[in-house]
């Protein structure tokens, strides 16, 4: 977003007169004064790119850098650059979408090892208690089937 000059503190550190950065907004500069870590903090720019909940490092970004060189006007120049802009922010959106995706495979393999565990733990569920059985019962019946008809045989 871009920063108003009224909307923005700028703060330099006393002890490097050359440092100098904005606070977007006043809740900003309020944790700012009570020496909180923003990489700490959930909501700030600084955990999720900590976190690795947002992306770092891409070259796309490098395009969005201030520069405070004025440019003199040409029609030609401008055309490019918008067309530029427009091809930025098509791969942008591509590394955008690759990025989640791979967020979201690290939650499905830890998904499925857990539904692996769930599924060893309540085994019992599944399987039926007597599904064994049903077979050592129909053993049983055979063997009494034979020692009845040897039983006839015999008398």
């Amino acid at each position: 977003a871009p920063w108003l000059k009224h909307q923005t503190l700028d703060f330099s550190s006393d002890h490097d007169p050359r440092v100098v950065f904005r606070f977007c907004k006043s809740k900003c500069h309020k944790n700012f004064k009570k020496k909180r870590n923003p990489c700490k903090v959930r909501w700030t720019k600084a955990f999720g790119k900590a976190a690795g909940k947002e992306r770092t490092g891409d070259n796309s970004f490098e395009f969005e850098k201030r520069r405070n060189e004025p440019v003199k006007y040409q029609r030609e120049l401008w055309n490019k650059t918008i067309d530029a802009m427009k091809r930025v922010e098509e791969i942008k959106q591509k590394h955008q979408a690759k990025f989640v995706i791979n967020r979201l495979k690290k939650n499905k393999e830890l998904q499925k090892d857990q539904d692996i565990k769930e599924v060893k733990q309540n085994i019992h569920l599944i399987r039926a208690p007597l599904a064994g059985k049903g077979k050592q019962l129909i053993e049983k019946m055979v063997q009494k089937l034979q020692q009845d008809v040897d039983m006839e045989d015999i008398s």
